[in-house]
């Protein structure tokens, strides 16, 4: 995860620019003429970027050597920063003075984001995959539909993520430059759709990420309670949590998440190889499918197609839907990597892994427990002994999750409301620490009154699949390269593009009907095709969205009414027998 010296006018400013230097960074989203940057002028940079990013590649042949594997484990870690350090000092001897430090200018700053650029494919795949949600729901997927559709709603979710995983990577690389870096979700939005995408963007996504530091609040605190046999309060047992990454949350940047994530990762393995021997050699939690699913005592069930309404066998989808559900912060990680370039290796692998192992695992609890799945599964554990280890294990790896998800939401919130519309100061300057210690308490402040309100694991976290997850995962890519691909035909019969003039390339503008002619019908059929391809798709999904969300609400309502959940904020875990 380390970066060679920045080649920008011979440069480096790490050698100046420390993590706890008071700077104050200019940002440049206009023109010298005071106008928004077109979307030509976008793609002219971030074809500069690639190029650059290119030469940097064909220059390091003398650095050790990175394969696949010394990438995914990390091996060339240290040398890789010595050499860069080392390159460094020798350029320019001593760092520069405080004065400069406070005074940087436009072009130091932009070799500064590029020297912050320094997470390999390989970290990124393991954040990809620091997922606490996704493996632990998917027994319960198969139990509300059964053998035959849950594997095929895995596959085709599983094939649908990775499709919108390569749109959302081949549009960063034509958007993305130096000069105008694309940080989250909203800003690639905003390069195609305008400020009013990316406002919308930006809610779902801060909605998503808060609600899924709840959800994991509330897993964990069901946890804690059973390894407490019940004798602790429900709702002291999230505050522990909630504390416990109020503090772990003080971490910054997704850099210093790296090897966290790796171990995160491992501990999630090792969780369900001991639930999968467990289910094995012992009975269901029955007292526990009885408090929280009011499923009766009896033979174990498994079916190749259950048989229910549509409103469970929905949420159920929901959790597959949570597996894939990283697409949401990928524009963050490919902002912070070294070689955006090489994002879909980690994409690849994370969603090969992601659909061979949830999807194996689901099948292997389902076929053991049948109807008496517990989401998340590993509590479904009825020998205390095995239960309490797994218990122990996956919450360390659901609080590492937890404070990722609030790490980039945090930042969301903090870059689009407290910078954008209270003149907050950066993240890299010392009083907007300060501001981000305090922000990340009441974050974690929030999510434990989301997942202590409504303590229903498998509805909400369904509710969070169907408004947020599915939308980032499945409706938005294709929607975004729709508008992407319909703007690039529509420059076919335009003028050469000049830097020095960007807006005079355009031989008619979005007002005329033939610009919106060559957007939509563009002579090449396949092009067509592609276009009439994603519109559907997006529509289909957002469908899909809307009858699943209904069919969360009216489960959550139901739950609540019938007494089969636990009530707000009680002292009674929701896995407590009766």
């Amino acid at each position: 995860m380390s970066v060679p010296p920045a080649a920008v006018e011979a440069h480096d400013p790490r050698v100046h620019i420390q993590e706890n230097d008071d700077v104050v960074p200019p940002e440049h989203f206009v023109l010298t003429d005071g106008l928004t940057p077109n979307l030509e002028t976008y793609l002219f940079y971030a074809q500069e970027q690639r190029d650059k990013e290119a030469a940097e590649a064909r220059k390091e042949g003398h650095l050790p050597p990175t394969g696949w594997l010394s990438e995914l484990f990390d091996l060339n870690r240290r040398a890789l920063d010595q050499d860069s350090v080392t390159s460094a000092d020798e350029k320019r001897g001593a760092p520069a003075d405080e004065a400069a430090v406070l005074g940087i200018t436009p072009t130091e700053y932009r070799a500064a984001s590029s020297s912050l650029r320094t997470a390999t494919w390989g970290a990124i795949f393991y954040l990809i995959t620091t997922d606490i949600l996704g493996p632990y729901s998917a027994p319960y997927a198969f139990a509300q539909v059964g053998y035959g559709p849950g594997v095929a709603c895995f596959v085709a979710f599983g094939v649908m993520a990775a499709y919108s995983g390569f749109l959302l990577w081949h549009m960063f690389l034509k958007l993305d430059s130096e000069r105008f870096p694309i940080k989250t979700f909203g800003d690639l939005g905003y390069r195609i759709y305008g400020s009013w995408f990316r406002i919308v963007c930006n809610v779902l996504q801060s909605l998503q990420l808060i609600f899924n530091v709840g959800i994991i609040i509330l897993g964990n605190g069901q946890g804690l309670s059973q390894m407490a046999q019940f004798k602790l309060c429900f709702s002291v047992c999230n505050i522990v949590w909630t504390l416990a990454g109020m503090i772990i949350g003080q971490i910054r940047t997704l850099q210093k998440f790296g090897g966290v994530a790796n171990i995160s990762i491992w501990l999630n393995v090792i969780t369900l190889m001991m639930t999968m021997g467990a289910v094995v050699h012992t009975a269901p939690n029955y007292a526990a499918a009885a408090s929280a699913y009011n499923v009766a005592q009896g033979a174990v069930q498994t079916l190749a197609i259950v048989e229910q309404p549509f409103e469970p066998q929905l949420n159920g989808i929901m959790q597959i839907v949570f597996s894939y559900g990283g697409a949401m912060i990928f524009v963050e990680f490919m902002a912070e990597m070294r070689r955006p370039m090489d994002f879909w290796k980690a994409m690849a692998c994370a969603q090969i892994f992601i659909t061979i192992v949830y999807m194996f695992f689901g099948l292997f609890v389902y076929s053991y427990q049948g109807q008496f799945v517990i989401n998340p599964a590993n509590q479904g554990i009825s020998l205390y002994s095995l239960q309490t280890a797994t218990n122990a294990i996956s919450l360390t790896a659901g609080l590492i999750a937890a404070a990722l998800y609030g790490n980039i939401g945090i930042k969301v919130i903090y870059q689009n409301i407290l910078i954008e519309l209270f003149r907050a100061p950066p993240l890299t300057a010392k009083a907007g620490k300060y501001l981000f210690a305090v922000s990340v308490i009441v974050y974690w402040s929030l999510a434990f009154i989301i997942g202590s309100a409504v303590p229903q694991f498998t509805n909400i976290s369904s509710l969070v699949a169907a408004v947020c997850i599915f939308q980032f995962s499945y409706t938005f890519p294709p929607f975004m390269i729709l508008g992407y691909v319909m703007q690039i035909d529509a420059m076919s019969e335009d003028r050469p593009f000049d830097i020095n003039n960007p807006r005079a390339s355009r031989a008619d503008s979005w007002r005329s009907i033939s610009r919106w002619a060559r957007g939509c019908t563009y002579p090449h059929k396949k092009r067509f095709f592609f276009n009439t391809w994603n519109l559907i798709i997006s529509l289909a999904c957002l469908a899909t969205a809307v009858l699943a969300t209904y069919a969360a609400i009216k489960s959550i309502i139901v739950d609540f009414q019938t007494g089969t959940s636990g009530t707000s904020f009680s002292c009674r875990s929701p896995l407590q027998p009766s």
